[in-house]
């Protein structure tokens, strides 16, 4: 693994008199596969709000690649490009083709011309196995060819940190575990560090390097360490439980 790409400090995660997570403290390093789950209404779609600067914290410091996420100007917008975001549902806009969804952030950000902007986002659908896919609509598309088309437009930037909210939710096995997959292949083959949302224990024990347990009691962090380590050896009886599927945490 290499440096820190991701640095929380003592983040205070919430809206202004809604704190959900009083000290959040945390780092991700480059090249790592992470994931960050807990409880339901702990706070971490919240917190990845505050991660990619779409909300600011309530307190403490977050840095992305070296840069303050509360950055302005010119230093934010670097910032944006610096990353890409997937969302649970895709987000795809329905009356594009997928191509055309896959273009939007070239045209947005690139000065290049359309058919280089075109030969890029034809790349990262092949990247996805999702080229022969190019001109059809978002309705066209089964559940993982809409995640791999979100993940296509997400890496149009050619991004060192990607950000996925439940890849895999929603998605038989077979087809969870083909997404899996290719997040491990882009992360490994490309260098992107990956973070990702998600309560898919099989994906987690597939291709996760780290889990971050939050927990809203706690204030932050509860655990961290590989899932067989948490599974193992937490301390918790709420993380080991989680490990185990087990429906009764145990001291």
């Amino acid at each position: 693994m290499g440096q820190p790409i991701i640095v929380c400090e003592h983040v205070a995660s919430g809206y202004p008199g809604n704190i959900l997570m009083r000290d959040v403290s945390f780092t991700v390093e480059e090249g790592e596969i992470v994931f960050i789950l807990g409880g339901s209404g702990c706070g971490k779609t919240t917190l990845l709000k505050h991660i990619i600067g779409q909300l600011p914290p309530q307190g403490g410091r977050i840095r992305l690649l070296g840069r303050d996420v509360s950055a302005e100007g010119a230093e934010r917008d670097a910032l944006l490009r610096s990353f890409g975001m997937m969302y649970q549902s895709g987000a795809l806009f329905g009356n594009l083709t997928v191509l055309a969804n896959v273009l939007l952030p070239l045209e947005e950000f690139t000065p290049y011309p359309p058919e280089l902007r075109e030969a890029i986002a034809r790349l990262k659908l092949a990247q996805v196995g999702l080229l022969d896919r190019a001109d059809a609509l978002p309705a066209e598309l089964s559940g993982g060819q809409v995640k791999r088309a979100a993940i296509a437009r997400a890496m149009a930037l050619d991004p060192r940190l990607l950000f996925l909210d439940e890849p895999s939710a929603g998605l038989d096995p077979v087809t969870s575990a083909s997404i899996d997959a290719l997040i491990r292949s882009l992360s490994r083959e490309l260098g992107i560090t990956v973070v990702i949302i998600s309560h898919e224990l099989a994906s987690i024990n597939a291709i996760a390097d780290r889990v971050l347990y939050l927990d809203r009691a706690a204030g932050g962090v509860l655990d961290q360490g590989t899932p067989a380590q948490l599974r193992a050896n937490s301390p918790h009886p709420a993380v080991r439980a989680f490990f185990n599927r087990s429906p009764n945490p145990t001291p």
